[in-house]
């Protein structure tokens, strides 16, 4: 999973909470035929998702006794690595996973997709498609038709397959199924899934520090509040209110009081009030966005963290997460599903990516407190483990777990010596931190090994490994040091630039997205200048060229391979991937300004964020982990290669659109 994974293009959220169709949140189940359940032994199958798993740490871990129910499963079954998605990016690995085929078949290919016609960028996993004309009333304006909010994965889930031959099935959480797939299963939507902002998560951090001034950052906003008499007069921020003209931005007022002696505060806001201790989170407190008064309003839910009391002033509110007891986007199916965890388990995460490393990174958060709010996320996903563990007596359940991908990827610092963020004394504060992590997967592994019986199958995988992400490259200036990408004036050499000033008729590639290399093709892109007969030659100079390059300070490869995607892909979908796949090497990996269409002037330079870990590299580096109570004899065995298994021990048909091989 990746970070920063770059912020959602706009503010969509309002189109999304007040245009999405009815039919996305239709009942599942409503008229549901019954079906044979097709002869077998198998009664149950259970898949644990552990997002970023990888099978080094693994093995080292379990050499060293660490985690002795993993051990149990290979005992039992067996371990392999399991062969990542190209690119190795969580949504491509997870809708491999879903669809039992390859990207050309499902259409997911990077974080980030563009539109050929106006070359701007868009989240890959869903989108918004408009409705009708709205109509004006003074100052507000009401659609005349409803959007659809599209899950843009396309091809066989699964879990429908499964159920259309009479498997039911409960699929928490995963990855890259916003909205979720019309299905007759239970489901939780996971990765993709929006905050209230339409975003991946926006924090937000009042302070009175007067270092700090008002601004947004990667993942959140800083506002510096003054303090009149210990009292602080706030806005928080809710969705885009696209029921107004001017698209202005929701808020609502929230009033803190401090105490002028003691590290509390009292915090008002709409008919609430908390009283919060310095170092003291909240529970989930419910909030209503007016949108038109006193007839639509959008609800969230957010935790309150209070930092600091005095010298200097600071409270952490964390992302505004879509109310699942009144969402005003589709977060499940059946829709009640989402409301009934909550009468049953109490308020949880909605949004797709739930740990908060934009406030680690930012500073707002330490590592400490990171931790801490990470650790919320892992014991709530624990609670609702053991609850769909205790009623699941039959059939398919998947489960998702997303703390140790995140934290891995903001925590490698503290285990790899060779990266420049790395310290001693990071190391002897933090180092254990990945390590505890995977020992409490192991105990959650434990749970699932309890309920194993003759007829039941438990399979643990990962969608890839993990490698240190020491140093990156600026694809794009690459490009434009070698005359493939112009500029109509002197381009700026700094910063995430959104491709401003290219001259799309002279530009012949361009990179977007974390592997993804375009070529700038006549017909398909709407400035094209690459005709099809010298597109062949065009791939194999940058083929050659790419893989060429050294690294200047220690004379290292940076990119291993390059991937044509018309050789690596089939299905009905290729003619949507990029051209090229950039394969990084170990320790290299597209630059930050890369993913969104900048070209600053260094080629290869340290990476000195907290951002230390990824796997958006080639993908024969960072493979995931397979853990089977079952005895697997594939020697290679691949993330599409897991549907197809899972169908076949289930007795039920494969899709001719799965081109994934049994397992069995």
């Amino acid at each position: 999973m990746n970070r920063q994974e770059p912020e959602q293009f706009g503010q969509r959220s309002r189109r999304q909470f007040l245009q999405a169709t009815s039919a996305l949140m239709l009942a599942a189940g409503c008229g549901k035929p019954e079906v044979s359940r097709p002869p077998g032994d198998l009664k149950r199958l259970m898949v644990l998702g552990v997002d970023g798993m990888d099978p080094g740490l693994l093995q080292k871990f379990l050499t060293e006794g660490r985690m002795p129910n993993c051990q149990r499963l290979v005992d039992m079954g067996s371990f392999s690595p399991l062969a990542t998605s190209n690119p190795p990016q969580s949504p491509v690995a997870w809708s491999n996973f879903i669809s039992g085929t390859n990207p050309g078949g499902h259409g997911i290919f990077d974080f980030i997709a563009r539109d050929p016609e106006t070359m701007l960028p868009y989240q890959s996993i869903s989108r918004i498609v408009q409705g009708g004309k709205p109509l004006r009333f003074g100052n507000f304006v009401v659609p005349t038709t409803g959007a659809e909010i599209q899950n843009l994965r396309r091809g066989a889930t699964l879990w429908n397959e499964l159920e259309k031959h009479g498997v039911p099935c409960t699929v928490f959480r995963v990855p890259a199924n916003f909205p979720p797939t019309e299905s007759e299963a239970t489901t939780l939507a996971g990765m993709g899934t929006p905050d209230l902002q339409g975003g991946y998560g926006t924090f937000t951090w009042f302070t009175d520090n007067i270092k700090e001034r008002t601004r947004d950052v990667s993942g959140g906003r800083i506002e510096r509040v003054p303090i009149r008499n210990h009292v602080m007069e706030c806005q928080l921020r809710g969705p885009v209110n696209e029921f107004t003209v001017n698209q202005e931005q929701s808020q609502i007022p929230l009033t803190i009081y401090r105490d002028p002696e003691h590290a509390v505060v009292r915090i008002v806001i709409q008919d609430q009030e908390l009283i919060l201790k310095e170092k003291e989170w909240s529970d989930w407190v419910v909030v209503k966005f007016p949108l038109i008064p006193h007839v639509v309003e959008a609800s969230g839910i957010c935790r309150f963290y209070l930092k600091s009391v005095h010298r200097p002033f600071g409270l952490y509110v964390s992302p505004m997460n879509i109310d699942p007891k009144n969402p005003s986007l589709p977060l499940s199916t059946p829709p009640d599903y989402s409301r009934q965890l909550v009468r049953e388990l109490g308020y949880y995460y909605t949004q797709g990516m739930v740990e908060d490393t934009h406030a680690l990174s930012s500073g707002v958060l330490d590592a400490d407190e990171y931790q801490q709010q990470a650790m919320f996320v892992h014991d709530e996903r624990m609670r609702f483990f053991e609850h769909e563990l205790k009623r699941f007596d039959d059939g398919f359940l998947f489960f998702y777990f997303s703390t140790l991908d995140l934290s891995c990827h903001v925590f490698w610092r503290a285990i790899d010596p060779e990266h420049p963020k790395y310290s001693a004394e990071l190391a002897e504060t933090q180092g254990e931190f990945i390590r505890s992590l995977y020992e409490k997967v192991d105990h959650a592994i434990g749970l699932a090994l309890d309920k194993l019986d003759d007829n039941t199958w438990l399979i643990v995988m990962s969608d890839h490994g993990f490698s240190s992400f020491r140093r990156q490259f600026n694809l794009n200036s690459w490009l434009l040091d070698n005359g493939l990408l112009r500029t109509n004036s002197p381009p700026i050499r700094q910063g995430s630039t959104n491709f401003h000033d290219v001259d799309w008729s002279k530009t012949r590639a361009y990179g977007l997205g974390l592997n993804g290399l375009y070529l700038n093709r006549k017909g398909r892109e709407k400035f094209g200048c690459v005709d099809a007969a010298e597109a062949m030659e065009l791939e194999e100079m940058l083929i050659r060229k790419l893989t060429e390059i050294r690294d200047p300070e220690n004379g290292d490869q940076v990119i291993t391979n390059v991937f044509r995607a018309s050789e690596i892909y089939s299905g009905p979908h290729v003619g949507l991937a990029p051209d090229l796949l950039i394969g990084y090497n170990r320790n290299y990996r597209a630059s930050w300004e890369t993913v969104l269409g900048g070209f600053p002037r260094q080629l290869v330079l340290d990476n000195l964020e907290v951002w230390s870990g990824d796997h958006c590299i080639d993908p024969q580096f960072v493979p995931g982990i397979l853990l089977s109570s079952r005895k697997l004899d594939s020697p290679a065995p691949r993330l599409e290669d897991l549907a197809p298994t899972i169908l076949k021990a289930f007795n039920a048909p494969i899709p001719d659109t799965m081109t994934g091989t049994t397992l069995l």
